[in-house]
């Protein structure tokens, strides 16, 4: 599990400095709910994750609704107090973990929690993450009628050995059985897979693309594996257990889910994520990409309010005590400079298909410099070219968006973008 970033000493009281609150209200607000439990911790994940229910003292997971809920009540004090606007809740995200190792009940006295102290907007977009093998049809049932819109399955892959892989345990023949419950419910459905596991080949992908096309989901997310250190997957790589595929496979996958997702009707927004409308999209992750507000809630969980930015202590039991005696659990937390928001927007924004809009590049780079890089990225056919104008300036109007050789190589269309790390051409 990886290290925290480093940051300034969180205030105990939370409060928000009176730079970020000022401005709130032209801001969405999300809040995002960490639910840290597991039945086994998966070869690859290095999220803030237990495979236990009981850390002793009182702590675990028949506390953590009530510990949660402590939280969300600090949170709505603490923005109060810090003068920040109040905003009803755009977006509810439960993830982990696995969120359905909870009661449905108790994810439902959270979310109604939430609702109580912030509201929600109409028509907001309130999900869960779930483990196909850990919810019944009576359990999408309960998070429906308590207030869920939709609901997020961890299929990753279709294919036995590439699951074990990943240390994955859940039965793939029960996908389609809790995505059919979830659309009787009137939830909405997402499905994610994952690509690029060691020893994964080719036609082991389509398959699980073809799979999941089959189930027919309203929303696809197709993510790379990313190998992180401190997994135990990194040390069997290490140990030469398993070998990565290379960049070149790794490249063929993401076209040949390109092409399915896109035959099947899916439109990608983001890099790794489709959808079969802008009505399915994930909201909550856009929110993220567009570097709106949110509070997170629990253990290790990342906050963000116009430029403040904080995380939590990463183990329940601290994270339980501090909640309990009415004190922020962050552990640390940094305001962000004019120049880091705008490294960020950029870094962001050139994932989404609406792009970045120019007049954020125009505001950190000398317009000669970013028109020569616009052409040459024009020239290499990675972004679109109606981002300059007939004279093959910067469009002060557009919006700099990746074409599908731009998303496989949208590491350097960023280094492109931003001004400080601009480097010498190569040719794509």
């Amino acid at each position: 599990m990886p290290a925290q970033p480093t940051g300034a000493p969180a205030p105990r009281d939370g409060r928000i400095p009176a730079t970020s609150a000022a401005g709130c209200e032209t801001r969405d607000f999300s809040l995002y709910v960490h639910i840290p439990f597991c039945s086994v911790r998966c070869g690859y994940c290095d999220f803030n994750t237990y495979a236990t229910e009981d850390f002793g003292n009182g702590i675990g997971l028949g506390t953590y609704a009530d510990d949660a809920i402590a939280e969300i009540l600090f949170a709505a004090r603490t923005l109060e107090t810090s003068g920040v606007a109040k905003r009803p809740m755009r977006t509810v995200f439960f993830g982990g973990g696995t969120p359905t190792k909870l009661p449905a009940r108790d994810l439902v006295r959270i979310l109604q929690a939430a609702i109580d102290v912030f509201g929600l907007v109409e028509g907001a977009e309130v999900t869960t993450e779930a483990n196909p093998d850990s919810v019944t049809r009576e359990d999408l049932q309960t998070l429906k009628d308590g207030g869920f819109t939709r609901v997020s399955f961890g299929m990753q892959s279709v294919v036995p050995e590439v699951l074990q892989v990943l240390d994955r345990t859940h039965t793939p023949s029960n996908v389609p059985k809790v995505v059919a419950w979830a659309k009787e419910v009137g939830l909405q459905v997402s499905v994610d897979l994952i690509y690029g596991s060691p020893g994964e080949s080719l036609q082991q992908w389509e398959r699980s693309v073809r799979a999941a096309i089959s189930y027919e989901p309203d929303h696809i997310s197709a993510y790379s594996l990313i190998v992180e250190d401190g997994t135990k997957l990194a040390a069997q790589i290490r140990r030469g257990e398993y070998t990565m595929p290379d960049e070149d496979l790794m490249a063929d996958m993401y076209l040949l889910a390109e092409e399915l997702l896109t035959e099947a009707g899916y439109n990608w927004y983001e890099v790794s994520n489709y959808s079969r409308s802008e009505d399915t999209r994930s909201d909550h992750n856009l929110a993220y990409w567009r570097n709106q507000d949110w509070w997170g809630i629990g253990p290790g969980a990342h906050s963000h309010v116009n430029g403040t930015r904080w995380w939590n202590v990463k183990h329940p039991v601290p994270y339980a005590q501090k909640v309990r005696a009415g004190e922020s659990p962050a552990a640390a937390r940094e305001v962000l400079d004019t120049a880091t928001r705008a490294f960020e927007t950029i870094m962001l924004m050139i994932r989404v298909r609406e792009g970045l809009a120019m007049r954020e590049l125009l505001a950190v780079h000398d317009e000669a410099q970013l028109g020569a890089s616009l052409r040459w990225l024009v020239s290499q056919a990675l972004i679109e070219p109606d981002a300059l104008n007939s004279q093959a300036d910067p469009d002060p109007e557009a919006h700099v968006r990746l074409t599908l050789k731009g998303r496989l190589l949208g590491d350097a269309v960023t280094r492109e973008l931003l001004p400080e790390i601009s480097e010498e051409h190569e040719e794509y």
